[in-house]
């Protein structure tokens, strides 16, 4: 039987002054660099731009991809990538029940592990990380 993987892409937004963005999810309440599923014919670039606009409101940047990611439960491949803020003050949306700006340190204390990885990994410098998880912890 053949295998099918999502494809999602994640914007983690680091601030000039060197905080991130934290979104909220309205279905689990967990704290996450926002994010979603690609869209079919959507190039990576323009669909981490897409959906950090509809879950935070806030227009960016795109940088640099900066992970490669693996749910190897769910089957799904996230690429993460550095992003600037452009415009637009950042707010809840539809999917998010709160936005913050926080530091990288509250990042890792909020976050499930997976993603304060993929805060780290955006923050640091060299090629992107390539990690497997199980939505949760890395294995």
């Amino acid at each position: 039987m053949q295998r099918i993987h999502s494809v999602a892409v994640v914007g983690v937004v680091v601030s000039p002054d060197g905080l991130v963005l934290a979104a909220r999810r309205r279905d689990d309440g967990r704290w996450e660099p926002p994010g979603g599923i690609l869209e079919a014919g959507e190039r990576f670039e323009d669909g981490v731009v897409r959906e950090i606009r509809e879950e935070t409101g806030l227009d960016v940047r795109g940088e640099r991809l900066t992970g490669v990611y693996k749910n190897v439960l769910r089957d799904v491949v996230v690429l993460a990538y550095r992003c600037s803020p452009v415009a637009g003050p950042p707010g809840p949306r539809a999917e998010t029940s709160a936005v913050e700006w926080i530091s990288p340190g509250e990042a890792a204390r909020r976050m499930p592990p997976v993603f304060a990885a993929r805060v780290a990994d955006a923050l640091a410098a060299g090629p992107p990380a390539s990690r497997a998880h199980d939505g949760h912890d890395l294995v």
